[in-house]
């Protein structure tokens, strides 16, 4: 099992960036598929970000060319650059790690984009 704290998240004005920071209780690149959700008020927690146990990377349109996955093995840290963020990427995210079909969140970090 795995314990997860996310870190990072604030106010931002549109056209800022953030990185948002995991950190795990252990070993997970490479062990752990990891991934960034986020869940908008009234909306359904959906994928921004992910790196699969064989470092491949995935985004999803929304927010490709302006997130960043990337990881720390030494720190078991796993982080999610954001830039040029507008108001539809206010949400809470969530760190997630996956291993042979089992989920592990951390309780998430805020992001409010506003000016």
């Amino acid at each position: 099992q795995v314990q997860l704290v996310e870190s990072g998240g604030g106010l931002v004005q549109p056209g800022g960036s953030l990185r948002l920071s995991c950190l795990a209780s252990t070993d997970i690149l490479g062990i752990y598929a990891m991934a960034w959700y986020r869940q908008a008020p009234g909306k359904q927690r959906e994928l921004v970000a992910r790196v699969g146990r064989d470092y491949i990377v995935y985004y999803p349109d929304s927010v490709k060319g302006r997130f960043a996955i990337s990881g720390d093995s030494t720190k078991n840290e796993v982080y999610l650059k954001m830039i040029d963020l507008t108001v539809d990427d206010t949400a809470v995210y969530y760190c997630n790690a996956n291993k042979m079909g089992t989920d592990y969140w951390g309780q998430g970090t805020q992001v409010t984009v506003s000016s």
